[in-house]
């Protein structure tokens, strides 16, 4: 009985693991890797202290890249440390102020604005943006992929 509740617990976690990567509020690979933690626990599956230490990394460097990525993508699209630093202040205030659309909105105005109190030309600054946009895209894809894999060896680890 309590390896059911703990594999349903565990679904839930992967479920809400994958809205997480689109809703900014959630944080979607801990929270999948939570049930892949849950589903080891049970008599069902049991995966090596490797495995569980490798997606541990895998969850620790999404997380941190999320949060990077945008400023990355304004950077290698012409930006200065102008738009990088506006691109990380925006994406604090954009959560701060805005809620989920901040994530997006954030960083993208925050690396505009950057720009542009940098003394760089408008186009430059929407380079800058759209970039940081990009960045952030790149993102949410690694946490798609990686939330992706845990259903998968979840689902594979019943089966």
């Amino acid at each position: 009985m309590l390896d059911i509740i703990l594999i349903i617990l565990g679904s839930l976690c992967l479920i809400v693991g994958l809205l997480g990567c689109i809703l900014p509020i959630i944080p979607g690979p801990p929270i999948s890797y939570a049930g892949l933690l849950l589903l080891h626990i049970t008599d069902k599956a049991q995966f090596s202290t490797s495995q569980l230490l490798i997606w541990l990394f895998l969850v620790v460097i999404v997380q941190v890249l999320d949060y990077f990525t945008p400023m990355i993508g304004s950077k290698y699209s012409g930006g200065s440390k102008w738009g990088s630093w506006g691109c990380l202040i925006g994406s604090i205030l954009g959560i701060i102020f805005l809620g989920p659309r901040g994530i997006v909105i954030g960083p993208f105005g925050g690396a505009f604005i950057g720009e542009l109190l940098g003394e760089r030309s408008a186009r430059d600054a929407l380079k800058s943006g759209i970039g940081a946009l990009i960045g952030f895209l790149v993102g949410t894809v690694f946490k798609v992929v990686v939330c992706g894999y845990f259903v998968w060896c979840f689902v594979k680890a019943l089966i």
